[in-house]
């Protein structure tokens, strides 16, 4: 059991170092082996979240390792206005390669609020290129997530994040997310649904003007703000086709669920569509180094060449060799274990140890993902569906009840209408094995007791 924090052992506290929150009271994490992570009381913890979805091959992997060291001894930083670099070339082949569609060009960038912020003027430069200033909306979704910068945050739907940034974010036109679980209709097949729901974007584009819009935003498999929500059995070839017929961009946020997260490695590519932009970040370097990309079809980037020549964006550290270089070895990493199938092998067997550990539970409504990428709702009443008030936080005492048996799990509130509703997010590293599910499974359904008051 967690037994409390030393002195030592809580130096962010009383530190230099500006928190996500000034009120907590952060253990100090000082090694990762496998699954695991140490804090410097020695407890250890089974990073069952991957942090954020981050960690798909765990914690020390000799190769990533290897990889890093070799490429700083040999090369840490070159400005990309002067030079290219191998790895960032040979990480770009690699994407490209597998990527669906027509995607044919990368972008390397930091990580996956910067992945969307270049996504966005990525596709806003398409259409001043070939003629269409006049293009200048996006459509997203309610209850999405997109990142933290201001486009990011502006073509979300997480309302507790957007609220206080309100008057600083560019004004974008939404519709209702793919959410099957409080959405579809007692009579509505999943099909049916899934027709409903994506013919929202349709009348979205008459009522805003379709001439006016750049571009569809959405997560593929919806991550933070709704808990691993998968699309409705055609959503997006329905999506495909709208943003086809009306000569608008997708672009598809796969910052969470991409890299093989789902059991694939664009998790588009179960749903039997490819978009004009996607976004990947958290998996492609598996937290071994920041960096995140964006990959482009061959009209967007011909647009730009055959026109003003050069996209108009950049930050310094985009393309960096030893970050490119980790993200290299982790996706060989995933390639060469044959990790993709074994994440969709054990996504199932998680998904139904879950659902046996929780199917006599009053207060969780829903189990849903793909691969390990899984959600668990957390609600009042089963048979209704009716969310926790929020101001129980019941996810954010699930994570401390959690963390306090040694588990780590990803919490969040509002799914259910961007106040109320909490959810708990399990996104393990593809590494893990039926003892690590097993302890996973045990200690989340006492963290889920201790935050409900359910005693069975």
């Amino acid at each position: 059991m967690f037994t409390g924090l030393n002195a030592e052992s809580v130096r962010s506290a009383d530190g230099n170092v500006l928190h996500r929150s000034s009120l907590a009271q952060l253990p100090v994490a000082v090694s990762g082996k496998g699954c695991y992570l140490f804090d410097s009381n020695g407890k250890r913890y089974l990073d069952s979240s991957g942090g954020a979805a981050v960690s798909c091959l765990g914690h020390g992997h000799p190769a990533v390792i290897e990889a890093i060291q070799k490429q700083a001894a040999k090369l840490a930083y070159a400005h990309t206005s002067f030079f290219t670099n191998e790895p960032m070339e040979e990480l770009a082949t690699f994407l490209v390669d597998r990527a669906p569609g027509d995607l044919s060009k990368v972008y390397i960038v930091s990580g996956g609020s910067e992945g969307v912020e270049t996504a966005l003027k990525l596709a806003r430069q398409f259409f001043v290129e070939t003629g269409q200033p006049q293009r200048e909306r996006f459509i997203s979704r309610r209850q999405s997530y997109h990142g933290n910068t201001l486009g990011a945050l502006a073509v979300g739907g997480n309302e507790a994040r957007r609220r206080q940034f309100a008057p600083l974010l560019i004004d974008v036109d939404r519709i209702a997310p793919c959410y099957e679980y409080r959405e579809r209709e007692d009579d509505e097949s999943s099909e049916a649904y899934g027709l409903r729901a994506a013919n929202e974007l349709e009348s979205k584009l008459h009522e805003v003007g379709p001439e006016k819009v750049i571009a569809f935003v959405a997560e593929t498999v919806v991550g933070a703000t709704l808990g691993a929500v998968p699309p409705a059995p055609g959503y997006f070839r329905r999506i495909r086709e709208i943003c086809d017929r009306y000569g608008i961009l997708l672009i598809l946020d796969e910052v969470m669920c991409g890299m093989g997260r789902t059991g694939t490695l664009f998790a588009c590519e179960q749903d039997g569509v490819a978009p004009d932009i996607a976004i990947v970040a958290k998996g492609l370097g598996g937290g071994y180094q920041p960096i995140g990309a964006v990959l482009a079809s061959t009209d967007i980037v011909d647009a730009i060449r055959d026109g003003t020549g050069a996209f108009q964006h950049g930050h310094t550290y985009i393309g960096h060799p030893i970050a490119c270089a980790a993200a290299l070895a982790v996706q060989r990493a995933v390639q060469d274990g044959n990790l993709l199938s074994d994440v969709r092998t054990k996504g199932a067997q998680l998904k139904a140890l879950l659902e046996d550990t929780f199917a006599d539970h009053p207060f969780v409504g829903d189990i849903r993902g793909r691969g390990l990428f899984i959600g668990v709702e957390l609600v009042s009443d089963r048979a209704t569906r009716s969310p926790f008030d929020h101001s129980r936080r019941v996810h954010a005492t699930v994570k401390k009840e959690a963390m306090a048996r040694g588990l780590l799990i990803y919490p969040s509130g509002g799914n259910a209408d961007g106040i109320n509703g909490d959810h708990v997010l399990i996104a393990p590293p593809f590494i893990a094995e039926s003892d690590e599910f097993d302890f996973l499974a045990q200690q989340l359904r006492y963290a889920v007791n201790a935050a409900t008051g359910f005693s069975g």
